[in-house]
């Protein structure tokens, strides 16, 4: 009886093979795929690429060059030549004044793209953005993503989405560093950068903090200490880890809520 039950089951199994369809869920991954089928789709960390239905997405591909982004990498600097879609890591747009000081007035992250300029027409900007925090991304040229720009479609709606999400950004920021603390500044700063990043750990020294934030290092440190002893943040050798997020907000000013509640209606975080 168990010679002619194991034979049995061998039959079935050999005339499903041919079917070419299983009865188990799991055997599914042997299935071949059909010239006419579409390859699988690729997922995107990036919201704007992922925002983009296939026939979109698919055309745009074919000029997509993926890139590590090291750190201070300069990614747009006077005339941008590519733009740059960030998928991990942290780019930071700056601005130096002519005694040397410098202070950031945008976060580029997984959210958004580098080279806006492009976009608008206008060639250049004055500024320098540069990769804050060390990940990954794709490149495309610029005269490439300019014409897909002009297209009507979902990249041209998305990405006026992001044009709009940056400039209420760059706004805040320049009200949150006239009128509220360091304290605030800085709670709000790490905050904007963990929601981009996806991990509570980041790699960030209080020199680069002080540069970012406009502040003497030794304020940032003062700052950072009182939020370490509260129990919201813990800094070791130039790594900077979120412990208790809900804490870090109540500390942040309402900037913070205001670019994240504007990046989230527009479907960017």
């Amino acid at each position: 009886m168990r010679v002619q039950l194991s034979y049995i089951f061998i039959r079935i199994s050999a005339r499903l093979l041919k079917a070419g369809s299983f009865a188990h869920p799991d055997a599914g991954c042997f299935r071949r795929r059909s010239k006419n089928e579409p390859p699988p789709r690729q997922r995107y960390k990036n919201r704007i690429l992922a925002a983009l239905p296939r026939d979109e997405i698919s055309r745009l591909a074919q000029h997509l060059s993926p890139v590590n982004l090291e750190q201070e990498k300069t990614l747009l600097d006077g005339k941008p030549s590519h733009a740059y879609f960030m998928e991990e890591g942290i780019a930071s747009v700056v601005v130096t004044v002519e005694n040397g000081d410098t202070v950031e007035v945008g976060v580029i992250g997984c959210d958004g793209l580098v080279g806006l300029p492009i976009l608008l027409g206008a060639g250049s900007a004055p500024g320098r953005t540069f990769v804050q925090i060390a990940g990954s991304g794709f490149r495309i040229d610029a005269k490439v993503l300019k014409q897909e720009f002009e297209r009507i479609g979902e990249l041209r709606n998305t990405l006026q989405k992001y044009v709009q999400a940056f400039l209420v950004q760059t706004a805040q920021t320049a009200v949150c560093n006239r009128l509220h603390t360091i304290e605030e500044r800085l709670s709000r700063w790490l905050l904007t950068c963990r929601d981009r990043m996806g991990s509570d750990r980041l790699l960030l020294t209080h020199g680069f903090l002080g540069q970012m934030l406009g502040a003497p290092r030794t304020t940032v440190t003062l700052a950072a200490g009182l939020l370490q002893r509260a129990g919201f943040i813990d800094y070791t050798r130039g790594v900077v880890t979120i412990q208790d997020r809900s804490g870090l907000e109540k500390t942040a000013c309402e900037c913070y809520r205001t670019v994240r509640d504007e990046f989230k209606r527009l479907g960017l975080l």
